[in-house]
């Protein structure tokens, strides 16, 4: 059996994993390979790719009008799985998929964790699937296709709920920092204490860290909690108006590693 890529690079690297997000079909429908090519030729550890949906309920604005500017440009799951088959063996980094739980159902659990496993997807992370669900009827399916599901905890998640979400997560845990949406930054003592009772309960998976991360500062405090973090809405707001994804994806990756 193929090792999955998050267990690879999680046995390889163990700290400053930058993962960066983007939409698929944004700025223009057929950006997202360039886009993913891009994020990987200039140093990004993961691409967490979304699925465009009409209601994004865990994004921010920014992610929002950029899912809204997708669904326009006319991104479906179908397209997507066909624009990552077209890249498949070219991307060498883990590619994990983000989206909502309607969507994915009206493809299909089954066809939809098999055309992500198809197309070289390595987690999925689906915000609003309970856990409880996820157990007793999917656990299966991503496991017979070698996907990751990935949970999310926050701030207010009980210890309890916490063990849950990394007793089924795998690949690493996302530690949201704040209890809002993406894009927001609550204070920097309440996120150091909340991050630091995450260390200390020494979760089997690595901790990445998201939300309200935007530059090479909020980066590195972030990553200085658990293996690495999560940058979405500085990256979505930088590529929004760039005319070259190359060059400008290069910027944004350079600036945030300090270089």
């Amino acid at each position: 059996m193929i090792m999955n890529r998050l267990d690879i690079l999680f046995a390889q690297k163990f700290n400053n994993i930058l993962n960066i997000y983007c939409t698929a079909g944004f700025p223009k429908l057929y950006s997202t390979t360039a886009i993913m090519l891009a994020l990987q030729q200039h140093g990004a550890d993961i691409i967490e790719l979304g699925i465009p949906y009409s209601d994004p309920v865990a994004d921010g604005p920014v992610i929002q009008q950029s899912n809204m500017q997708a669904l326009e440009n006319g991104m479906t799951i179908e397209l997507l799985f066909t624009q990552l088959a077209s890249v498949k063996e070219q991307l060498h980094i883990p590619l994990i998929l983000m989206g909502y739980i309607n969507p994915v159902l009206q493809y299909g659990m089954e066809n939809f964790c098999k055309a992500a496993a198809g197309s070289g997807v390595s987690g999925i992370i689906l915000p609003d699937l309970p856990m409880y669900e996820f157990d007793k009827k999917y656990k299966g399916v991503f496991k017979k296709y070698g996907l990751h599901a990935i949970f999310l905890i926050s701030p207010v998640t009980s210890s309890e709920r916490i063990k849950k979400a990394d007793e089924l997560s795998g690949g690493f845990v996302y530690a949201v920092s704040s209890s809002s949406t993406t894009g927001s930054v609550n204070s920097r003592e309440n996120i150091g204490g909340y991050l630091k009772r995450i260390q200390n309960m020494k979760l089997k998976n690595p901790l990445l860290i998201g939300f309200g991360i935007k530059d090479k500062e909020s980066f590195d405090e972030a990553a200085s909690y658990g293996a690495g973090a999560i940058i979405g809405t500085a990256f979505i707001q930088h590529i929004a108006a760039a005319v070259d994804i190359n060059h400008a994806t290069a910027q944004f990756i350079s600036a945030i590693h300090g270089n």
